[in-house]
């Protein structure tokens, strides 16, 4: 079994873990007392500073980019409008004013943009907020407010680093526009109380409480589909490899579509790209031709009979159609993969699942190790160039090689040694 595989069995337990950690009355979220936990203090500290904030600022890259994505429709969709742009960008191209919030999304904390960004944000007087799986990093340290999941990190391509800062960040999302909401309905004058302002026995706002229940319900039924996505995928003919490949999504299933792009690139070693749907009928559908793959999500709310209309016409010129939502006809698809119900703007943290199964079976049928970078380094702390400073110097024998990150004590340990032997 591959390393990418192994992170991706573990994935629904991990999801639950970071629920546990931000929401819940046991461990994290609100203790049996109603005593706030740390995890959920930060994100409630979190949602004030965006909620009085005049702009917002929502970033990432890389992986924590494509986590941005999904999160900023959420944002969007609840008439909470943020800056989506990615990290590198807004370091290099922007002045941010004074009265501003920046939610930095990034697993290690620790790449060279999101640290030099983070000080510029913070120098410029706006109040930085740290999403990440690294309690030791850079950013978590230097944030305002740092929003934790640490986690087990994965082997090498990001699985459980990106699906768990894709809830975390949907969690601050949720509580920002929750709040805001039930405001905009009190100031209106539209009756007493509100439900959502009532709480459960754990503390829990009975809407969150509505909200987790959902999600974890979700969770548990995507770990049970796994082994019938992955007996899909053994069947299928969908799966070629070296094949042209487009992804293709709308709102807060775009940034899956990115996601899955980069997991071909890194895992598959195969070029793919990755697009809204939307902008996919302006000029790109001039590359149809037999044989052409396409994942396609089906936003379970929203356009969704046109975009199975996209996927019939599509076959139809002979090209290879997977498609991934709730409830779509089995027979719409080359490869369909049905997904348990779940609100739609949070199916994000689930409909990356079956694609990085799918990712991790084509690496093996095209020959190549997605356990392994060629060229990429676990975590990007410098800038310019492709090859880690030590291949540039000499290239006679390092040149080509493997590199990654140490990730655990004993890979630690040796580097530290082969660097005093002047290794």
């Amino acid at each position: 079994m591959t390393h990418f595989l192994k992170d991706i069995l573990r994935q629904p337990e991990e999801l639950q873990r970071t629920i546990e950690l931000l929401v819940s009355a046991s461990g994290g979220g609100r203790g049996a007392l109603g005593a706030v936990s740390a995890g959920r203090s930060q994100l409630d500290a979190a949602a004030a500073a965006i909620r009085g904030a005049r702009q917002v600022y929502l970033t990432g890259i890389g992986s924590s980019w494509h986590a941005a994505l999904n999160v900023g429709a959420m944002f969007h969709q609840h008439a909470h409008p943020v800056y989506l742009i990615d990290a590198d960008e807004l370091l290099r191209f922007a002045a941010f004013p004074k009265d501003s919030a920046m939610i930095i999304i990034s697993r290690s904390g620790k790449s060279t943009e999101i640290v030099q960004l983070a000080s510029k944000a913070r120098n410029s007087g706006v109040h930085v907020i740290g999403v990440t799986n690294a309690p030791d990093s850079l950013l978590a340290q230097s944030a305002d407010t740092a929003i934790v999941v640490p986690i087990q990190f994965d082997h090498a391509i990001s699985v459980n680093t990106y699906t768990t800062l894709v809830l975390a960040a949907g969690l601050l999302a949720h509580s920002v526009v929750a709040e805001k909401e039930k405001a905009d309905s009190s100031a209106s004058g539209c009756g007493g109380p509100q439900p959502e302002g009532r709480n459960d026995k754990s503390g829990i706002p009975q809407r969150e409480s509505a909200l987790v229940a959902s999600l974890r319900r979700a969770l548990e039924e995507a770990g049970r589909a796994i082994p019938g996505w992955q007996a899909q995928i053994a069947q299928s003919e969908w799966l070629k490899p070296h094949s042209t490949t487009y992804f293709l999504a709308r709102g807060s299933s775009l940034g899956s579509a990115y996601e899955s792009r980069l997991m071909w690139e890194e895992g598959v070693k195969t070029p793919a790209t990755a697009m809204g749907t939307g902008s996919f009928r302006h000029g790109p559908q001039e590359i149809v031709n037999d044989g052409v793959c396409f994942g396609i999500w089906i936003d379970a709310e929203q356009m969704r009979e046109q975009d199975l209309a996209l996927a019939r016409d599509l076959r139809r010129l002979r090209a290879r159609v997977m498609l991934i939502g709730q409830k779509i006809p089995g027979d719409a698809g080359d490869l369909v993969f049905q997904l348990p119900a779940i609100p739609s703007e949070w199916q994000s943290p689930i409909d990356i699942m079956p694609m990085q199964l799918v990712a991790e079976k084509l690496s093996r049928l095209s020959g190549v190790d997605c356990d392994t970078f060629r060229l990429c380094s676990f975590v990007v702390e410098d800038e310019g160039g492709l090859l880690p400073k030590e291949a540039a110097n000499d290239p006679s024998d390092r040149r080509g090689a493997i590199y990654r990150v140490p990730t655990n004590p004993a890979e630690m340990g040796a580097k530290k040694k082969a660097k005093r032997k002047g290794k």
